[in-house]
């Protein structure tokens, strides 16, 4: 290819390699010269321009991207028409992507004006989605060039394998102590994950965590025309004889693979019970984010087969990033100690329900409401105290005179929740691996709950996030590690971060307490007549 700057006259046929912008022509680049662009280029009194001309033998760049994308365009594979060099390839149908990395590289090392980029092997993709890239990089290449990369595909085509598994069956077994919420939610989660792959939860069962229960259930399933069956387990497999191998081997079974290299999902187990898979799930799998679990459900759902030489290769990008219960080293020095934990009271409302008067400031057996939470938090094992303060600040801070803590004013009340939860956490001491947000509203919660929801915090062991439960209903206050300090504070309008705890249940630990403490707030003034009408005790049920 000829390539380098000429008069117009001699550019004639060839492509401009620059755009060009004088006076009031605009030649963009990669177009053709012919007569007209000629004329126009003389016009402009442009003097010279730089092409570049095809010799005999060579092929365009849209030619060559496109013979390359075709002879590696495989089943359920579309490609789109070339254009400036470049051509891309399409999924045509939800699936499994699968390509050749080896014909890939053939590919890329044929020359350094060839360029082939994929998505990653055995990805999930739907029906449109773009999966690859031929580029051209000069404007045209030898024909020879174009040939080899041709060559080079060697039969090795990227295709998309469909997703065939359509019929899933699941067992979640039980221990005292597993909230009934936890399965719902784990069985919304995993319609969620089928959905893509047009797959569909038939049944699901509920059984002891006891192989003599789990194996029937297993059984019924697969009888009922289970084409794979998912094993949530209330407890993590510790072994290849712990309950849920042991019930895949009672009936007939056998366990292919457990472990994985992928984090999470390290305690992921592969079985079959004769040609249907049985996956024993890994705890992070009750969990929207992506983990070793979604590895290897993918590939069953295209009907692929998922070997002990296929999971062992997955340890190269198995260690991903979105994992909230791995320890971090910006917050490892504060857990060590992880009963450091400071109490937040949020003060700073305008009350808007109560119709003028600060609820905060209302009394009950003679103390303010703001008050009573505030001592209640002082008496608790936290750390320190801080009180959040906006609306009314001096009246508030009047209200708790005596009272060692820290008060914190923000200045941005008015615009909601969110900026009173950034404001306190702000003002977390850098020692405090987590902080308690209490409600400066709530006169139940006392000393015994904050700690308890203490005791529950243990981010050694991935429990981040500490909440109270009562009848499957969370309350509060919650407990938050230093982790999600960031996420606390990006919070917009008033909105608390309930958002935070469904998205990341695999860190969530509940406390189960009894009677009202978790959720009475005072918000009106009917509520406030009622409470002190009741003679309410300012001692919970926790």
């Amino acid at each position: 290819m000829k390539f380098g700057p000429v008069t117009p006259e001699e550019g004639l046929g060839g492509v401009t390699v620059h755009a060009i912008r004088q006076g009031g022509l605009v030649l963009k680049k990669g177009t053709v010269i012919g007569p007209a662009e000629v004329a126009a280029l003389k016009q402009a009194d442009v003097k010279e321009i730089v092409v570049a001309r095809l010799d005999k033998g060579d092929v365009s760049e849209d030619e060559a991207a496109a013979s390359i994308a075709r002879a590696v365009a495989g089943e359920g594979v579309m490609v789109e028409r070339a254009f400036t060099g470049r051509a891309n390839l399409f999924a045509a149908e939800a699936g499994v992507l699968m390509v050749d990395r080896d014909a890939v590289t053939r590919i890329n090392r044929v020359d350094e004006a060839v360029t082939f980029a994929t998505l990653p092997e055995f990805k999930a993709v739907v029906p449109g989605e773009m999966i690859a890239t031929v580029k051209i990089i000069p404007f045209g290449i030898e024909a020879t060039l174009r040939d080899k990369a041709v060559a080079a595909v060697a039969g090795r085509r990227m295709s998309v394998a469909p997703f065939k598994i359509k019929r899933v069956g699941v067992v979640s077994t039980l221990l005292p102590g597993l909230a009934p919420k936890v399965i719902e939610k784990t069985l919304h989660v995993t319609a969620e994950r089928l959905e893509p792959a047009g797959a569909r939860i038939i049944a699901e069962r509920r059984v002891p965590h006891d192989e003599k229960a789990l194996a029937p259930a297993i059984e019924e399933l697969l009888a009922l025309g289970a084409e794979l069956v998912l094993v949530f387990g209330a407890s993590a497999i510790a072994d290849r004889r712990d309950v849920i191998p042991a019930a895949i081997e009672q009936v007939g079974g056998a366990v292919e693979h457990f472990g994985m290299p992928v984090d999470p999902g390290n305690l992921m187990l592969i079985g079959r019970v004769g040609e249907k898979a049985v996956l024993g799930a890994p705890g992070c799998a009750r969990s929207p984010k992506e983990n070793g679990f979604d590895w290897v459900l993918t590939r069953l759902l295209a009907d692929l087969p998922v070997t002990r030489d296929d999971v062992t290769a997955m340890g190269v990008g198995g260690l991903l990033m979105e994992i909230v219960t791995r320890p971090q080293p910006r917050v490892a020095e504060a857990e060590k100690d992880a009963k450091n934990v400071a109490a937040i009271v949020l003060a700073a409302g305008r009350s808007t329900r109560m119709g003028g008067p600060n609820k905060l400031l209302a009394e009950l057996n003679g103390k303010a409401l703001v008050r009573i939470v505030a001592e209640q938090a002082l008496a608790s094992k936290a750390s320190s105290v801080i009180v959040v303060t906006g609306h009314q600040s001096a009246e508030v801070q009047a209200a708790l005179r005596g009272l060692d803590v820290k008060f914190v004013h923000n200045p941005r009340f008015a615009e909601g929740l969110a900026t009173s939860v950034k404001t306190g956490i702000g003002a977390v001491p850098d020692s405090a691996s987590g902080a308690v947000v209490c409600l400066g509203d709530m006169p139940l919660i006392d000393a015994m709950l904050i700690d308890r929801l203490i005791q529950a915090f243990a981010p050694e062991r991935g429990s981040l996030i500490a909440v109270p439960i009562a009848g499957g209903r969370r309350g509060n206050p919650v407990l938050w590690s230093r982790r999600f300090f960031p996420e606390l504070m990006a919070l917009e309008g008033d909105v608390g971060a309930r958002h935070l705890i469904a998205q990341n249940m695999e860190a969530v630990t509940e406390v189960e307490v009894e009677g009202h403490s978790a959720f009475l707030d005072i918000d009106t003034p009917d509520m406030l007549t009622a409470a002190r009408k009741d003679g309410l005790q300012l001692v919970s049920s926790s």
